[in-house]
């Protein structure tokens, strides 16, 4: 285990090291602005569309957005920002809430201070955390991650349960409800894949909870109440086969898109997913998701979700940080088009207030959707993601399964903490 655990932190070290020479040498200024404004970002049925959406909103931004799947946005800003230099940066790019922190420490001054467009009483705490520090802001906030448990309001009826019955549950009562469903209609509750802990980071969260403690560093795995919560349901969902396994984001698509799970957890993105299997309009609704049985916790947390980030040094910076002033820090018309076109709930917290929100959506039986992810969305608590996440977690999935297989987790926890205190303090 300790021999994968340091393959793959020699991959995601591209992150952390080389702090030294991190952001940009080039102190020259900018003498001669940049023609067009460069975006790097992901999926074109969301990020890209959103950013595509927001250039008809400043007319004089010549903005050219560059779809890149995110292991090569990750790979091709390590690389660059390692190296010292800006060459082949570009002006713009989305970088996820889990990952900024090794980039913002690691590399301190390859990104521009966007506190300027940025006033942090028109986002939601819970996102500006992740990319604030000493007082700056680094990042823009775009989407929220903030989670709903996705049900087929039909197989669930079938099973004998109705919306009101979906409402301030506990995990527990969850996989109670994953049993009767499977044994009524024969559907498991969602899809998972074991490797991926999506689950346990959104349980974790709504107790307030992470790998970490406060400050971001200090490994928070063997007394973790939340964690050890978070990855007995998720064991208990594998070994009693109330889920569907998959092996990577498509299977995912698939089991929901196919009509096989009866629901999803997950984060408000997911929404243009669920929708892209059309012909289950008006079968679906979203409910709050579970809170932890025993733990202090609320029904509301988040998963995923990014930010804008403009890069340092490079030509057209100013117009970069104008630009997005201009559309994702503050245009409510925006925010209003990327709802209905892309199904973006913002971040920002006056648009809760905006007509859009309010309207019942067709497609979840006529529920007002970004009215009830609003106000989920003000009641995820705040935490340090730190910079060790997806390190961390590349054990932990192996923890999992070791719980699956019959281990005591308070065991397997203890050696986790001490595994993985050990690899960090050496590579950090």
């Amino acid at each position: 285990m300790k021999k994968r655990f340091a393959k793959i932190l020699a991959v995601l070290l591209g992150v952390f090291v080389l702090a030294g020479c991190s952001g940009n040498t080039n102190n020259k200024k900018e003498t001669k602005s940049a023609d067009k404004i460069t975006v790097w970002a992901w999926d074109e049925t969301f990020n890209i569309k959103a950013m595509n959406i927001a250039k008809e909103f400043d007319k004089d931004a010549k903005v050219e957005v560059v779809n890149m799947n995110q292991d090569d946005i990750v790979q091709k800003l390590n690389t660059i920002l390692s190296s010292g230099s800006t060459d082949g940066l570009p002006n713009i790019v989305l970088i996820e809430d889990y990952r900024i922190q090794g980039y913002l420490k690691s590399y301190p001054k390859a990104f521009a201070d966007l506190s300027k467009i940025v006033d942090p009483d028109k986002f939601a705490s819970y996102k500006l955390a992740v990319n604030t520090i000493d007082g700056k802001n680094y990042g823009l906030p775009f989407d929220s991650g903030v989670t709903g448990w996705f049900y087929r309001r039909d197989y669930l009826e079938q099973a004998g349960f109705k919306e009101q019955d979906l409402q301030n549950v506990t995990w527990d009562r969850f996989i109670e409800i994953a049993r009767i469903v499977k044994e009524k209609t024969g559907h498991p509750i969602m899809s998972m894949d074991p490797s991926d802990l999506g689950l346990t980071r959104v349980i974790m969260q709504s107790a307030g909870s992470w790998y970490t403690k406060k400050d971001g560093k200090t490994v928070n795995i063997k007394d973790n109440k939340a964690l050890k919560y978070g990855v007995n349901v998720e064991a208990t969902l594998i070994k009693e086969g109330l889920i569907e396994q998959v092996s990577d984001w498509n299977g995912g698509v698939k089991a929901v898109q196919s009509g096989n799970v009866a629901s999803s957890p997950n984060g408000s993105w997911y929404s243009s997913t669920i929708q892209g299997g059309k012909d289950q309009s008006g079968k679906w609704g979203i409910a709050p998701i579970p809170n932890l049985k025993g733990i202090q916790s609320v029904n509301a947390s988040s998963l995923g979700g990014a930010g804008w980030y403009v890069l340092k040094g490079v030509p057209g910076e100013k117009k970069a940080i104008d630009f997005l002033g201009k559309t994702f820090a503050s245009n409510m018309d925006l925010m209003d088009r990327l709802a209905k076109e892309v199904g973006v709930v913002s971040t920002m917290v006056a648009a809760k207030d905006s007509a859009t929100y309010q309207e019942e959506s067709e497609f979840y039986g006529g529920q007002k959707v970004f009215a009830d992810f609003s106000k989920w969305a003000a009641e995820v608590p705040e935490v340090n993601y730190g910079k060790d996440t997806y390190a961390i977690e590349a054990v932990m999935s192996e923890a999992l399964q070791r719980v699956v297989n019959g281990e005591k987790i308070d065991d397997v926890f203890k050696e986790i903490q001490d595994q993985v205190e050990q690899q960090l303090n050496t590579s950090n």
